[in-house]
C-alpha cells in the first residue's frame, strides 16, 4: 500500500480506539465528569498526563525549532522539562490536597474572593483557548499532508472528534483515551527516528546514534553538521549561544518557559483524579519518565532532520530535488522561488543574497502574492526573465521558517517504509489532540462550574 492508504489506516484505527474508549468510559456524574471520580492509578495518570502535556508543539514543533537553530533550541527542551518539574513538586500536590474541581475554584476558596475565582477563570479561558488553537494548526497541517484535504477541513474534523469524546466520557473518557494516545504518540516519534538512527549510523538507539559518524570517510554527525553549517554562512549547530540568544536571553527563555509549563491549566488538573496527594507526586514521577522517551530522543530526531535537508536540497537542480519535496511543495509548506540559474542554494545569513529566497512553513495567498511580485521584480532588474519563479525553503522576507513540517518529513527524507511515515501522522494527531481534549475540558468545566453554578 501507499503512503495515503496506509495514513487512512493508522488514523482510522487510531481514532476508532479512541471513540471506543471513550463510550466505554462514558460517565453520567459530576464527579466523573471533572475529575474522573478520583481514581485513577498513579501510573497510569502519569501516562495520560504526558499524552496531556506532549502537545503538537513536543511532538511537530521541538524537534524542529532545534534543527533549525542547533544546540541554542535546546532551551524549549529545558524550559518546558523543568516548568513541569515545578508543577509535580511545588503546585500540584498541594492543590490535589484542597480536594476542588478547578483551578479558578481553587482560588476562589484560598482567598475568599469572587474577584479572585473571575480572574482565574479569565486566565483559564484564555490561556486555554490560545494553546488549542495552535494544537488545531498542529491537526490541520498533518491532514493537508497525508490526506490531502484543506488544512481548514482537517481542523474541523479534528475538533469534532475531539468533542464526541470529550462529550462522552468527560474526564473520565480523556483519561483513558490520552493513555492510548500516549502509546500512539510516542510509537510514532521512537520507531521513525530509531530507523533513521540506524540507517545513517548504524546505531539503532537514537540517543547514542547522533553521536555516531556519517559519510564516507566517516565523519561524527555533529562534526558534520557544523562544518556544513560554516560552508553554508550559518552559526555552528553545536553553538550555544548564537546572535541574540546569549546567556541572559537563553536564561530568562527557559525562566518564562518554566513558569509558563507550570501554570498550564489542562496539566494542573489531571492531578485531581488520583485518591490523594501521595499519588499525585507519584503522577508527576511517572509523567516525566514517560516524557523522557520523547524529550530525550527530539535533539536526534532535529539532527537528522537537519542533515537530511541540507544533504539532499543544497546544490540541487529541479530534476535532481527528492521525491519528500515534491510531495510536501504540493500543501504549499515548503517553498523555492528560482535565482534563475536552476538549482536551490540554501544559505545563511552570512552569505544569504537579495536573489535567494527560501522558506519552510505555511503562506497566505497575500504573502505569497507580494513575494512572487518582489521576485518577478527582481528578475526584471537583474535581467533574468526567464526564471521560472519556481516555488522551496526559509524566507528572509517573511516571518522566519516555519520548523512544524521537519518531523513529519523526517521519515520521508530517510525513505522508510510507507507504514512508517503514516505511523508518524497518527503520532502528531494523538498528540494534538490529546491536549485539545484536555484544554476543552477546562474549558467547559470553567464555564459550567466556575462562571455559572458559582
Amino acid at each position: 500500500m501507499n503512503v495515503q492508504s496506509w495514513t487512512f489506516v493508522m488514523v482510522g484505527l487510531s481514532f476508532g480506539l479512541y471513540l471506543w474508549l471513550a463510550f466505554r468510559a462514558r460517565v453520567r456524574d459530576t464527579q466523573g465528569f471533572y475529575v474522573a471520580g478520583r481514581g485513577v492509578p498513579a501510573s497510569l495518570n502519569g501516562m495520560a498526563t504526558a499524552a496531556d502535556w506532549m502537545s503538537a508543539a513536543s511532538f511537530l514543533s521541538m524537534a524542529g525549532t532545534i534543527s533549525l537553530l542547533g544546540y541554542a533550541g535546546g532551551v524549549y527542551l529545558m524550559g518546558w522539562t523543568g516548568g513541569f518539574v515545578l508543577l509535580a513538586v511545588l503546585l500540584a500536590p498541594y492543590l490535589r490536597k484542597f480536594g476542588h474541581f478547578t483551578v479558578p475554584d481553587f482560588v476562589g476558596d484560598r482567598f475568599e474572593s469572587r474577584t479572585a475565582r473571575f480572574v482565574a477563570l479569565a486566565c483559564a479561558l484564555f490561556i486555554s483557548f490560545t494553546y488549542v488553537a495552535g494544537q488545531m494548526r498542529g491537526v490541520g497541517i498533518v491532514f493537508a499532508r497525508f490526506l490531502e484535504v484543506d488544512v481548514d477541513v482537517g481542523v474541523v474534523v479534528g475538533m469534532v472528534l475531539v468533542f464526541v469524546y470529550s462529550t462522552l466520557g468527560g474526564m473520565k473518557g480523556i483519561t483513558w483515551t490520552q493513555i492510548a494516545q500516549y502509546w500512539v504518540l510516542i510509537l510514532a516519534y521512537v520507531i521513525p527516528v530509531a530507523a533513521i538512527s540506524w540507517q545513517l549510523t548504524g546505531q539503532p538507539v537514537p540517543q547514542i546514534g547522533m553521536g555516531g559518524e556519517v559519510g564516507t570517510p566517516p565523519t561524527p554527525l555533529l562534526a558534520k553538521l557544523d562544518a556544513l553549517h560554516r560552508d553554508l554562512g550559518f552559526a555552528s549547530y553545536t553553538e550555544a549561544f548564537t546572535g541574540s540568544w546569549d546567556r541572559v536571553n537563553v536564561f530568562a527563555t527557559a525562566l518564562a518557559l518554566m513558569v509558563g509549563t507550570a501554570g498550564l491549566p489542562h496539566v494542573i488538573v489531571r492531578f485531581y483524579t488520583v485518591k490523594n496527594v501521595a499519588a499525585a507526586r507519584w503522577s508527576g514521577f511517572w509523567a516525566l519518565l514517560f516524557i523522557a522517551a520523547l524529550y530525550t530522543a527530539a535533539p536526534a530526531t532535529a539532527a537528522f532532520a537537519r542533515y537530511y535537508v541540507i544533504e539532499s536540497l543544497h546544490g540541487k537542480t529541479a530534476s535532481e530535488l527528492p521525491g519528500w519535496f515534491h510531495t510536501w511543495s504540493r500543501t504549499g509548506l515548503v517553498l523555492w522561488l528560482d535565482d534563475g540559474d536552476g538549482k536551490l542554494a540554501y544559505h545563511g545569513p552570512a552569505q544569504q543574497k537579495d536573489n535567494e529566497l527560501f522558506r519552510i512553513g505555511a503562506m497566505t495567498a497575500t504573502e505569497f502574492g507580494d513575494l512572487r511580485a518582489s521576485h518577478e521584480r527582481w528578475l526584471a532588474t537583474s535581467g533574468r526573465e526567464g526564471a521560472d519563479g519556481r516555488v522551496v525553503l526559509t524566507a528572509k522576507k517573511l516571518a522566519g521558517p516555519d520548523a512544524d513540517i521537519l518531523v513529519l518529513a523526517a521519515p520521508e527524507m530517510a525513505q522508510l517504509a510507507a507504514w512508517i511515515i503514516a505511523l508518524v501522522a497518527a503520532g502528531g494527531l494523538a498528540a494534538a489532540l490529546s491536549t485539545a481534549s484536555g484544554l476543552l475540558l477546562v474549558i467547559s468545566s470553567s464555564v459550567a462550574h466556575d462562571f455559572y453554578f458559582k
